[in-house]
């Protein structure tokens, strides 16, 4: 009997720690693979930047700057003010293409 509990605990510890990898690996390639900037850039960026990103947006910074602004924020003149998305979840590398974006549509 003591021998069926033992089997039966580490069955459950390995199925539960297969699923915790599962999904730790699931939610890591979801967020890189599944961004799309032109999408993102349509759900939270166009009501204050513009369709065509031409509203307070200032294509001539250096990306890297534009990237931390994304990342951290900015205090604009007059709100709206431009909202840390680190805190929001979007990564380095998710606010380098909404830049790289926004310069491919800016008219």
């Amino acid at each position: 009997m003591k021998g069926l509990k033992t089997l039966t605990l580490a069955a459950a510890i390995t199925i539960i720690l297969a699923a915790f990898a599962l999904i730790s690996a699931a939610a890591r390639t979801g967020n890189a693979d599944d961004f799309n900037a032109a999408d993102t850039y349509k759900a939270k960026c166009v009501a204050c930047h513009g369709a065509a990103a031409e509203k307070k947006f200032d294509a001539t910074q250096a990306d890297a700057d534009l990237v931390q602004i994304v990342l951290k924020g900015e205090k604009a003149e007059k709100p709206p003010h431009m909202p840390a998305y680190a805190e929001k979840g979007i990564t380095e590398d998710q606010a380098k293409a909404l830049v790289a974006h926004m310069k491919s549509i800016k008219k």
